[in-house]
């Protein structure tokens, strides 16, 4: 009897270590089939990831060539790529403009910088190239010493638009998208208006059609070192187009260290064609293309306060008067000097002071009046109140809080009112 229940004991051992073995195989059987049906789900997704590109590329392209390409001249060649179309001027060894697209799908991408700088393919007459903007050598060492000419490989169309496919942004690095452009240029001003659209995109969840290109002409400088002889842009512009909201400007910059808020630098694109001689939006409607074409809201696309303005054309001032910008060359030196601008914000602070920005607001200020409390009670008239939206041009030294140009005034006799 012992024995029976002995072996019975043992039976019910085996067959529960039988079990665990059995179901622990079933287990580990089902884990790797599951590893396996997301393998497969995995290159299912990639595959539908890379067909969605292609498409969306396709429908980019096809809508670029109905809404923004320019018209064509007699002799001018389009070259086509997949995210981008351009006209090549081989008098100038770089694009006489760009037209693409920047995508809402630039808010989820993240597709890393290629830097696969090449000539241009599709150029039959051979875009520039590498010893275009510098030459390299191999050292001692094993490592390439890099001769620099002084400018930027600079992107026309910008590869961070394209960063949401890998094909658009490995063409943004065609030698056929660069234009020499000087760094304190390129890497500041340029590229601030280069973001400002981007992030137009992403906050306003809208697409654009953007045209870029520099101004070209025979009296163009050339880079003397450049195998090809390429020439040197004294300006750059961009054509921007919102077709959901149908808006249009144009920005016009010079090819230096850009000194002035970007507004500065908007003008319409009836008068950029006037400039360039290109016809741009000319596939529009004639009555759409002659409306939005001569809009001119300097703003556009920059997202800035509706009070803001341009400062005042030095041009327009009288001899000794200068506007907001310029004021920063007077910083410390001790001179009293005019400026200015429109009143665009002011603030009486709980402690009594006044603060009146020129031009730009806060937090964006570029030129700021103080009028301390001692002060204030030599005002016949509220100043914070009064001269809210005026003109004025305002006397005395100029000094610097936190970065920004800055005057305090003692009376009203320094501030004059140009207009209302």
């Amino acid at each position: 009897m012992i024995i029976n229940q002995l072996h019975y004991s043992i039976l019910i051992v085996f067959l529960s270590v039988f079990s665990l073995n059995t179901n622990a195989q079933k287990i580990e059987n089902q884990i790797d089939s599951t590893k396996i049906q997301l393998k497969l789900i995995e290159k299912k997704k990639d595959s539908l990831k890379s067909i969605l590109e292609k498409l969306e590329l396709l429908n980019d392209k096809l809508e670029i060539q109905n809404i923004l390409l320019p018209h064509l001249n007699e002799g001018e060649q389009l070259i086509e790529h997949k995210a981008m179309f351009l006209v090549y001027d081989e008098n100038h060894e770089q694009s006489k403009w760009v037209a693409h697209k920047i995508s809402q799908n630039i808010i989820e991408g993240n597709v890393g910088r290629t830097n696969d700088f090449r000539e241009d393919h599709l150029i039959s007459t051979g875009s520039a190239s590498e010893k275009d903007y510098f030459t390299k050598y191999i050292n001692d060492k094993g490592t390439y010493n890099y001769n620099g000419f002084g400018y930027d490989r600079g992107h026309l169309a910008p590869s961070a638009d394209f960063r949401w496919s890998k094909t658009a942004l490995s063409e943004s690095y065609f030698y056929s998208n660069m234009s020499p452009q000087l760094p304190e240029f390129n890497r500041k001003g340029w590229a601030k208006l280069e973001n400002a659209l981007r992030n137009y995109v992403t906050k306003k969840k809208v697409d654009l059609f953007v045209v870029t290109g520099p101004v070209l002409n025979d009296n163009l400088k050339k880079i003397e070192r450049s195998v090809n002889q390429i020439s040197i842009p004294d300006f750059f512009y961009k054509v921007v187009y919102d077709p959901t909201n149908q808006k249009s400007l144009a920005y016009l910059l010079p090819h230096k260290e850009i000194e002035y808020p970007l507004e500065y630098y908007g003008i319409s694109v009836d008068s950029l064609e006037k400039i360039t001689g290109i016809d741009f939006l000319y596939n529009l409607k004639d009555t759409l293309e002659n409306k939005i074409e001569q809009q001119n809201n300097y703003s556009f696309v920059l997202n800035k306060n509706k009070l803001d303005t341009k400062p005042i054309n030095p041009n327009n001032l009288d001899k000794n008067q200068y506007n907001t910008i310029q004021a920063r060359q007077f910083i410390g030196t001790n001179k009293s000097v005019c400026i200015c601008g429109k009143v665009v914000s002011t603030h009486l602070s709980k402690n009594g002071h006044i603060f009146i920005n020129l031009d730009k607001s806060f937090p964006d200020q570029i030129f700021s009046i103080t009028i301390w409390k001692s002060n204030v009670s030599n005002f016949s008239y509220p100043a914070h109140k009064e001269l809210k939206d005026k003109t004025i041009c305002v006397k005395g030294k100029i000094t610097e809080n936190k970065g920004t140009p800055s005057m305090s005034v003692s009376n009203e006799k320094s501030i004059e009112i140009i207009s209302e």
